[in-house]
């Protein structure tokens, strides 16, 4: 029996989805006429004058999209992004069927190396996981994910982005706390690239904006979008509703207002500028009413991340989701369970960005430990999607017939040619030891290993170095952005 390429497609991709079209239809319309109807607040004046002149009604502030301006946005968002290397040197494409792990964003805790206790974040904390995140094979970009406690408020997010340019080539993921931020950032990338045009031709970093739920556009957020669209930056608009507090308790009605924040996002970037390139994002949290906090490792918001990127895709944009990440405050089974669920779903949903490697406590911890295991799961994640292969010799009939009943497939050169194809090889920090050999070996658990693998790829693992000329740059940017602001050159604190 011949088995057809698309069949064999079929079961190398395994997926699941958790809305039909026609709820996404459904979710859709009632989207469009939240937007139309209840409309959305935005405190950018700049965007109510643009969006007014778009043909959107505007009453103080709160401005209401007819649903045919969203559709005629919509058509104009690319449907995949290049994102670049440091250096050039290659290119991840954010889009179709691609997923792409990086670390969360803007935490301020950090589970300390010697201790074990959650502290507050320093610098020496962000540099370090930055170049653990550079050794490590199935994280395969970076995030400024730690806001160090030790840095000016004036600066502190993109001083974050100057300790990954300085530590890091791979590709970025960040965001800006103020208006002048994003510019200063866009700036320290250009000095890095060799100027505007590199830039937007080839773009290094990813910027978050985030709506603030229900409804609302900040003055600082939107203005990022605004200059994110302006300048050819892409755009992640992450909606972050809280369902049962900010947003409704049902995940349906959480996903048609979320959807409502996004869709504002694309007609306020197209309307900026046609094609800007945008990302639909999202961090929906279950919001625990026995304790009042977020539950970002819920089952309910692993549901509600994984039903908006299918949204996302259904519109034909890249997406991107916050999960992988734990609601525990140490590195321990519920925190391997519920990173776990999210990196395999999100794989199995196809979510082409995924935020949450190394995170602890929802959004809020990172963990040097949790981000090699979860590289590990990420690596699993990816063998999965590849599911079950039956080209070449994969059936394995005729070795089946060589060796016979009773006999043994050790030494068979089909088993030599694909053992690497078929099976993933985890590293040290998961153990597959006898319980003897286990022993014997100190009968370490998985924490252990991974404080003893963080140990060894910090110790090991070089990144390649910013070029001569382009960290001069650097530095002379930066060291204006910090005159600017009255600070000391002392006010960056070690990069290495």
């Amino acid at each position: 029996m011949t088995v057809s390429r698309a069949r064999r497609r079929l079961v190398l991709m395994p997926r699941i989805s958790f809305l039909s079209r026609n709820d996404i239809e459904a979710i859709h319309a009632a989207s469009l006429e939240v937007l139309e109807g209840t409309g959305v607040l935005v405190k950018n004046p700049n965007a109510v004058e643009l969006l007014e002149g778009a043909g959107c009604r505007v009453e103080a502030q709160v401005v209401h999209i007819p649903p045919s301006l969203v559709e005629e946005c919509l058509k104009k968002a690319p449907s995949s992004i290049g994102l670049h290397m440091r250096d050039g040197d290659g290119n991840l494409k954010i889009g179709g069927d691609n997923v792409i792990y990086n670390p969360g964003s803007a935490v301020i805790y950090f589970i300390d190396r010697d201790t074990g206790e959650m502290r507050r974040a320093l610098t020496r904390d962000l540099v370090q996981l930055v170049r653990l995140v550079d050794a490590l094979e199935y994280v395969h970009a970076q995030s400024t994910a730690i806001v160090p406690a030790d840095v000016s408020d004036a600066i502190s997010d993109l001083y974050r982005l100057y300790i990954i340019l300085k530590n890091s080539s791979k590709p970025i993921v960040t965001g800006a706390f103020t208006k002048g931020g994003l510019i200063d950032m866009k700036r320290m990338l250009e000095a890095v690239v060799g100027g505007p045009e590199e830039l937007a031709n080839a773009p290094r970093a990813i910027f978050d904006v985030c709506p603030s739920s229900p409804l609302m556009w900040s003055d600082v957020t939107c203005q990022n979008l605004i200059d994110c669209a302006k300048y050819g930056i892409p755009a992640e608009i992450i909606s972050a509703p809280q369902m049962g507090a900010t947003s409704p308790v049902s995940i349906a009605g959480t996903l048609v207002q979320s959807n409502a924040e996004f869709l504002s996002g694309v007609v306020i970037s197209q309307t900026v500028e046609s094609g800007a390139p945008i990302i639909y994002g999202g961090s929906p949290v279950a919001f625990d009413m026995r304790y009042c906090t977020t539950r970002g490792g819920a089952v309910e918001s692993v549901i509600a991340a994984c039903a908006a990127v299918e949204i996302g895709k259904n519109y034909g944009v890249p997406t991107h989701a916050y999960l992988g990440l734990s609601d525990s405050k140490v590195v321990d089974a519920q925190s391997g369970f519920e990173s776990g669920l999210g990196i395999f779903l999100a794989a199995l949903t196809r979510v082409n960005i995924v935020s949450g490697p190394g995170m602890l406590a929802t959004e809020n911890c990172q963990s040097l430990e949790k981000l090699v295991i979860d590289n590990e799961i990420c690596g699993m994640a990816y063998r999965l999607v590849d599911g079950v292969s039956l080209e070449g010799s994969a059936l394995a009939t005729d070795i089946i017939a060589k060796v016979g009943p009773g006999g043994h497939f050790l030494a068979e050169k089909h088993t030599r040619e694909n053992l690497m194809k078929e099976q993933f090889m985890p590293s040290g920090v998961f153990s597959r030891l006898t319980p003897d050999s286990w022993r014997k070996s100190g009968s370490k658990n998985s924490v252990d290993r991974a404080k003893e693998m963080v140990d060894k790829l910090l110790t090991d693992h070089v990144p390649k170095p910013l070029p001569l000329d382009a960290e001069e740059r650097l530095d002379q940017v930066f060291k204006e952005i910090l005159a600017r602001h009255g600070l000391p050159q002392h006010a960056r604190a070690s990069t290495s």
